[in-house]
């Protein structure tokens, strides 16, 4: 569990900083993250279910009120330190499935944006490549109506 969690958020931390110059890279990166989430969302479940704990359904009262809480801008562990400190492991426990389904449908809606986005404009090196096609063909238009260069003409009949 706790290698999942961690790779979950190095994952993201690395795509972060990736995103300024590999689009591909944000994305491979990002979409790591979102597995290994997967798999801790798989071993909470199996946490809770090997203990005979109910899982949280997604509408009761009790996971309205974490997703609410999540949704409130500027969220830290701190907003949640009482609930795991206070509360017994079922709870605590839910309120993590709660919290990595926030976190995964983010990543999702993501994932969405990067990879229309890349399909757009394309990466990095596509984005340098037009570029720099531009510059030259700009460059070659300006240098072809400053000079009367023109290439020599075959002459016919005899050598």
């Amino acid at each position: 569990m706790v290698q999942a969690a961690r790779s979950g958020k190095q994952n993201i931390a690395e795509a972060s900083k990736a995103s300024g110059t590999s689009k591909e890279t944000e994305i491979k990166l990002t979409n790591v993250a979102r597995a290994s989430l997967e798999e801790l969302l798989l071993d909470y479940r199996d946490f809770l279910r090997v203990r005979d704990f109910a899982i949280w359904q997604k509408n009761s009262k009790e996971a309205l009120f974490v997703r609410k809480l999540g949704s409130q801008p500027h969220q830290t562990y701190e907003s949640y330190r009482e609930f795991c400190e206070t509360r017994p492991a079922e709870v605590v426990a839910n309120i993590g499935l709660c919290l990595i389904h926030q976190t995964n449908y983010l990543l999702d809606q993501q994932l969405r944006r990067l990879e229309k986005d890349f399909v757009q404009h394309g990466g990095l090196r596509e984005r340098m490549t037009r570029a720099r096609l531009q510059y030259r063909n700009t460059t070659h238009q300006s240098n072809e109506s400053h000079e009367t260069y023109r290439p020599p003409q075959k002459r016919r009949g005899r050598p």
